[in-house]
């Protein structure tokens, strides 16, 4: 008999987290499935169903019902925790960050924000990228001094309005 998965919800992130997010994750680890496994179930982005996964994200009815189906978790218990009255609160843990891999997205921005933001306006003008109509790409590249993780944003250029 497996193993029954359950999920630190005393620890951080979990204990920011509603309930019945911590189900999701339990019946994640107990199906042995990927968050990409997950996302193309349901026709989903690996990232933005993790994302969905830590209260980052709403999912639809019909993402929740496919969501179930796939976890074999009952979809009455979606919908009460995550329906139509839940809205994501976006935003999740302390600033500055302190687990290390997060720590080190906030130090990328942190060293070459500026750099970044310069070239933004060079190509596009006056403007900023989205996070609301944004993709993101996690890749692991092989390489001879160790694997690399490509990190891709392609956000929408938004230009600042001008009245």
């Amino acid at each position: 008999m497996a193993q029954a998965a359950t999920i630190p919800a005393n620890n951080s992130p979990y204990a920011d987290l509603p309930p019945i997010n911590s189900k999701l994750f339990e019946a994640k680890a107990r199906k042995g499935l990927t968050f990409d496994q997950i996302a193309k179930a349901i026709g989903k982005d690996e990232v933005w169903l993790a994302a969905a996964f830590y209260g980052q994200a709403k999912f639809t009815p019909e993402e929740l019902q496919k969501v179930a189906e796939t976890l074999e978790v009952p979809s009455s218990d979606l919908v009460g925790g995550l329906g139509d009255h839940w809205w994501p609160n976006r935003g999740l843990g302390p600033m500055p960050p302190t687990d290390p891999v997060i720590y080190r997205l906030y130090e990328g921005v942190m060293v070459y924000g500026h750099a970044i933001k310069a070239i933004i306006h060079e190509k596009f003008g006056d403007g900023i990228m989205s996070m609301i109509d944004c993709k993101i790409n996690i890749a692991k590249k092989p390489d001879p001094k160790g694997d690399r993780i490509v990190l891709t944003f392609d956000g929408k250029f938004l230009p600042y309005a001008k009245w």
